[in-house]
């Protein structure tokens, strides 16, 4: 039976003040739950302690290693004999991430704790983001914002977009917290049958009357399903750990309601073209197979708190964050567009402008931030590798060169020349500028800075 009453022992007023709210700088302990992480152990350790925090002091990073038998104990180790804050704690049988999550609370010696996956990677500046929300005395737990590192250009890597996507737009309505979490050191336990730890705790949390909190800007990056029959066993285990602590901790999360999530569904910008509007159905009919499936679960008392590992969501995460990582400015602008403009007349221009527009924001996808200038030059942001973003580019030029728009008036179309020009920006590199015209792309030097 799962504990359906909190049991603190803390509560607003019993805290101290300067545990409480701090003078400026609040103190935090760690927690990642690892099972077979030995891709991503190491990855996820540095991207925690290299976090360069300005309000916030990471006193403990606690690595729980759950009935691990790869690497994962002998890796976490090592980097613990040349990090004194680290300190590995291994439960030799495998027996759930809320048993695992026990530990850490019982071991933790901080004020706040905050949990995080071992199978993500916490994006420059999440720490700070998320504990500075609680200086207020009334805000009991934060959540970050997850973004899939999946390649969206296929199925089953739109599916898990949109998932984030409506999860970003629900939570933004109403807190719904996942992937990494901080709260306040006032939970002794959570229930050791759960298979959605985040929403049992934030159901002991609001049980104690603290708020919950989203922070948008508090990224970090994980890796989706790659099949759909992963895709299907994650979800069936999260609907039905959901429906569990509905009926036993008597809290619902904000994706329970249906009318909320197809609201989000509707907002998500999933719909812009046939292909997106295909798959965002197959998506909807797939979550609504997986609910099914879960529902079936927790009729038939199926338990899931030890659940099999979904294989395809443990890729090396470092490759695809540093990816969302790299920037890519992208100037497109339509040649020879004074004379256009001359000959076609404002309206017919403007017109021009707005079908070219159309074509880069299709070429580029939903992840590209695009504007156009009245000179008739687009502006686009792209993150990602830079030659995705360099072939993408040529592919919308030469798309361009090859279709003639249709304008009204203009019954033939009209052929125009299109050129581009690029500046990619990485963390690691120097930036780099290109010269994007007509196939073959020419490279147009590299730009060096101080």
């Amino acid at each position: 039976m799962l504990n359906t009453v909190a049991t603190p022992h803390a509560t607003p007023e019993s805290l101290e003040p300067l545990e409480l709210i701090g003078a400026k700088t609040l103190t935090c302990s760690v927690g990642i739950m690892a099972y077979n992480e030995e891709a991503n152990i190491a990855i996820a350790i540095d991207a925690i302690l290299r976090q360069r925090l300005a309000s916030v002091h990471i006193k403990e990073l606690i690595v729980v290693a759950s009935g691990c038998t790869d690497a994962t104990p002998s890796i976490v180790a090592d980097i613990a004999t040349r990090e004194p804050r680290l300190r590995l704690i291994v439960q030799e049988r495998r027996e759930g991430k809320a048993s695992a999550i026990n530990v850490f609370i019982a071991a933790a010696r901080s004020p706040v704790l905050l949990m995080v996956g071992a199978d993500v990677m916490v994006k420059e500046g999440t720490i700070d983001a998320l504990l500075t929300h609680f200086h207020d005395p009334s805000v009991g737990m934060v959540g970050g914002h997850p973004i899939p590192v999946n390649d969206d250009g296929t199925f089953l890597g739109h599916a898990v977009h949109l998932l984030w996507r409506v999860h970003d737009r629900l939570a933004r309505q109403s807190p719904k917290l996942g992937e990494i979490v901080a709260f306040r050191n006032v939970v002794p336990s959570i229930p050791l049958e759960t298979a959605v730890d985040e929403i049992s705790i934030e159901a002991l949390v609001t049980q104690l009357a603290y708020r919950l909190v989203y922070e948008p800007d508090a990224i970090v990056y994980n890796h989706g399903p790659t099949t759909v029959r992963d895709f299907l066993r994650q979800r069936r285990r999260i609907y039905a750990g959901h429906l569990r602590v509905r009926k036993e901790q008597r809290y619902s999360a904000t994706s329970m309601s249906p009318w909320r999530a197809v609201r989000a569904l509707f907002g998500s910008g999933s719909f812009r073209t046939p292909r997106a509007a295909w798959r965002t159905l197959c998506t909807v009919a797939l979550e609504a197979t997986a609910r099914v499936l879960g529902h079936y679960d927790f009729m038939r008392r199926q338990p899931h708190q030890v659940w099999e590992v979904v294989a395809s969501t443990k890729r090396n995460i470092a490759d695809g964050a540093n990816a969302h990582s790299q920037q890519n400015i992208l100037v497109f602008h339509i040649a020879d567009f004074h004379r256009r403009r001359l000959e076609l007349g404002a309206r017919s221009c403007r017109q021009m402008t707005q079908r070219v527009l159309e074509h880069v924001e299709r070429g580029l996808g939903r992840t590209a931030l695009v504007s156009v200038q009245k000179s008739g030059t687009i502006i686009a942001i792209l993150p990602g590798e830079r030659d995705d973003a360099e072939h993408a580019a040529g592919e919308v030029v030469r798309s361009i060169d090859e279709a003639p728009l249709l304008l009204n008036g203009h019954g033939d179309g009209i052929s125009i020349k299109l050129a581009c020009g690029m500046i990619a920006f990485s963390q690691a590199e120097q930036p780099l500028a290109q010269l994007i015209a007509e196939p073959p792309l020419i490279q147009a030097g590299s730009l060096t800075t101080a």
